[in-house]
């Protein structure tokens, strides 16, 4: 027993040395290993990441060197720096870090690395012909559980409800009907997955369990697969939605404008503002809407994006600046950090202006700087490069139709007409969508023509 203990203990000291004598080198970004021994970092980053990473991008710039529970992360906070991370596909690697939060969250091992094959699957199912059918299919499921369904909407009396699980709700269940083909226990299935708990084998058979099963993955490791498909493909439009109406509640001339604008729309001219034709609305231009997506967006969605160094590197900063950074060491960008808080990009960046992203000319703006320099990346919600999203078209259409189909069929309005939005939950930053700390309640009601 004493030897055991004894053992125990020096490695923990090995542990320790070897975490607490790393030294910046030459070249190296400014490195900070906080106070605890191989700690470090890891309950600051945990409990706000956002606040910390702010902290150590005031302190020591636009790269730096982080310790996190054992790993050294270089995090690189200049947009203009971003591709020299997301282009390189021989010095950074993601497969093995996906591979080890897969297998820790979904308690899934596929019986590869290469992600390229089911890449290429979701890629295929989710663009072209295939993307037009899911979008077909997932407005029908929408237009049926807003207007035909008694547990949802279908009333002219006043129902009262949290935005937050009114939003998440329909977009999951209409997302889950379009993606999976059965609609038994759906509501089971949704109450469920909130809680990330065992209902979730009710997960049926579809096109993505096909493809299992040619790769030879045996039926738990499928139904755990399907999972992870399940929350990738449903787990941000729910949360997007709530954030998109709840600014659009809270601030009228943002709302009057989006529905000034459904109001304009040719494919309505010869329809009711009421009974607007859903597969009208997809190729209509909606700069406004957009423009309140777009800044919705980069208020509420907080994807990290990392890479494992696989040798060492020296990377390019856009300054002209090189720094080596080690083998085993790891990289992150924090796009809501930067650029999609940074005032510098976006002036007042705490604040909704539904029209951000509008020019004077009521199109798209599209230009933004960083030190004289145009942006090719000025608001990262899908994230980018070989690992960004693949879903995000089909995400974006459902919001949009979603959030159509809601302004124009019922009348929505706060319980409290001065309720403002909840604070998000700071330990949601790196997952995507931000989720709020608390709900909305607002109530709504058929629209009476």
């Amino acid at each position: 027993m004493l030897w055991t203990i004894f053992l125990l203990l020096n490695g923990l000291l090995i542990l320790v040395l070897h975490y607490s004598t790393r030294k910046r080198q030459k070249n190296e970004p400014p490195l900070d290993k906080g106070l605890i021994p191989w700690l470090g970092h890891a309950l600051e980053f945990r409990n706000d990441a956002a606040k910390f990473l702010a902290r150590m991008k005031e302190k020591h710039g636009d790269i730096f060197t982080v310790c996190v529970a054992g790993h050294y992360v270089t995090v690189v906070l200049d947009p203009n720096s971003f591709d020299k991370v997301l282009n390189e596909t021989t010095s950074f690697d993601f497969s093995r870090i996906r591979a080890q939060m897969v297998n820790r969250v979904f308690s899934l091992q596929l019986p590869s690395s290469n992600s390229a094959p089911e890449r290429k699957w979701m890629e295929n199912h989710f663009q072209g012909l295939n993307l037009q059918k899911l979008n077909s299919s997932m407005n029908i499921h929408l237009h049926n559980l807003i207007l035909n369904n008694p547990e949802s909407c279908c009333s002219s009396e006043w129902k009262v409800d949290g935005l937050f699980g009114l939003c998440y709700s329909l977009l999951f269940r209409a997302g889950y009907l379009t993606l999976f083909e059965r609609d038994e226990n759906v509501a089971a299935v949704y109450k469920e997955f909130r809680k990330f708990d065992d209902l979730l084998y009710k997960l049926t058979s579809s096109i993505y369990h096909h493809f299992l099963q040619e790769q030879g993955i045996d039926t738990d490791m499928q139904t755990k697969a399907q999972l992870l498909q399940l929350w990738t493909t449903q787990c941000n439009a729910g949360p997007a939605a709530f954030w998109l109406l709840g600014f659009l509640l809270t601030h009228p001339e943002a709302m009057e404008a989006v529905k000034s604008e459904i109001r304009g729309l040719s494919a309505l001219q010869d329809t009711s503002l009421q009974r607007p034709r859903l597969n009208q609305l997809g190729p209509c231009s909606t700069p406004v809407f957009d423009s309140v997506l777009n800044e919705t967006l980069r208020l509420t969605a907080a994807v990290m994006i990392n890479r494992e160094v696989m040798q060492d590197k020296l990377l390019p900063m856009a300054d002209g600046k090189e720094y080596h950074l080690r083998k085993g060491d790891r990289v992150c960008l924090f796009p809501f950090l930067s650029p999609q808080m940074d005032p510098e990009i976006h002036q007042d960046p705490q604040m909704f202006k539904y029209d951000r992203f509008l020019n004077k000319n009521k199109t798209l703006k599209d230009e933004f700087c960083k030190d004289r320099k145009r942006l090719k990346y000025y608001i990262m919600p899908w994230g980018a490069g070989r690992n960004s999203c693949v879903g995000k078209e089909f995400a974006v259409t459902a919001i949009r139709h979603f959030v159509f189909l809601l302004l124009t069929h019922l009348d929505l309005e706060l319980c409290n007409p001065g309720a403002e939005l909840p604070p998000v939950n700071s330990r949601r930053y790196g997952f995507g969508m931000l989720h709020p700390e608390g709900d909305l309640l607002v109530r709504y009601r058929l629209k009476r023509t």
